[in-house]
């Protein structure tokens, strides 16, 4: 598991109060919201404002968000696509 990964798995984990779940348990091609997570659209909300806060990455569009959210996968490859500050 790469750095980046990881790091969005533990933030995750943390933002959304996740106490049961170790970084272990997300599956990165498992579907993200609505899947095993119980990740939902308040809970995306609170994605959305991690990603533009920690990593300088705009999703304002609902059209986008319903694909960077649908897996760990796609947010990852999304935020190191789009982001200023990662390489």
């Amino acid at each position: 598991m790469d750095e980046l990964t990881a790091q969005i798995k533990d933030k995750l984990i943390e933002i959304l109060n996740l106490t049961d779940v170790t970084p272990e348990d997300i599956d990165e091609n498992a579907q993200l919201v609505g899947g095993e997570l119980g990740i939902d659209s308040i809970d995306v909300l609170e994605m959305v404002v991690m990603v533009e806060k920690d990593y300088g990455v705009v999703i304002n569009n609902k059209e986008i968000g319903e694909k960077v959210f649908s897996t760990l996968k796609n947010l990852v490859d999304f935020i190191r696509e789009n982001s200023p500050e990662v390489s």
